[in-house]
């Protein structure tokens, strides 16, 4: 918990940084707040998380990712948010090679991703999924299906090329729906199936990559 908020604060920071405190203007801000409700992040949090990066002493963060593979070909985009890349490169590296894995240079995986606008809502919200399937494709929606959360809770997963995220965004709240989370990620185009002794190999690489404070998000080809 404590690292999704952590995680989220900077989502936060660089969303203000770049946009301003008013999630009214700033769709990437209120995109943050929104998924900070979805892991149940404390209002009293996300404000001060707004004021501290509206403040003269903020942190200045910047969005790096980093490249390269896993024990068994599993290809791994490393997302971080950083005031410090010389540390977070180090690291990322470091924990690279004490688990197997090679760390690469850019461009060396990324062309296995694609990146994209993801939305997650809870169905119920929804009385007719076709009908809002529909509706949807002409605001970029590329893809639309169930799915299951973190907690076992079923979720409709709405996905769009990344370009069309606002407009996604606009179109869904226009509607009444309040999106659990909206956010980016990078969809695998090759996912790789390995045995489960393999599979667990590439796992704890990707947790000891996750537990690092400068790394927000990894993407696999793990299947």
């Amino acid at each position: 918990m404590a690292k999704q908020f952590t995680r989220i604060a900077k989502d936060i920071a660089i969303a203000v940084h770049a946009g301003g405190p008013d999630p009214g203007a700033n769709h990437t801000l209120r995109r943050a707040l929104q998924n900070a409700r979805a892991v149940n992040m404390p209002k009293d949090k996300t404000d001060a998380a707004i004021r501290r990066a509206s403040g003269k002493e903020a942190a200045n963060y910047q969005e790096i990712i980093y490249e390269g593979y896993a024990p068994h070909g599993v290809a791994l985009l490393v997302e971080t948010a950083t005031d410090n890349p010389t540390r977070t490169v180090g690291n990322v590296r470091n924990i690279f090679t004490k688990n197997s894995g090679n760390f690469g240079s850019t461009g060396s995986v990324s062309f296995l991703f694609k990146k994209m606008g993801v939305f997650r809502l809870d169905p119920a919200q929804v009385k007719d999924h076709d009908e809002l399937e529909l509706d949807l494709i002409d605001y970029g929606l590329e893809e639309m299906g169930d799915s299951t959360g973190e907690k076992g809770e079923p979720q409709l997963v709405i996905r769009c090329a990344f370009n069309d995220f606002g407009k996604l965004q606009e179109a869904i709240e226009k509607r009444g729906l309040t999106p659990l989370s909206a956010e980016h990620e990078y969809i695998c185009s090759l996912p790789v199936e390995l045995p489960e002794d393999q599979a667990a190999e590439v796992l704890a690489l990707i947790d000891k990559l996750e537990q690092d404070d400068d790394v927000q998000k990894v993407f696999h080809t793990l299947a």
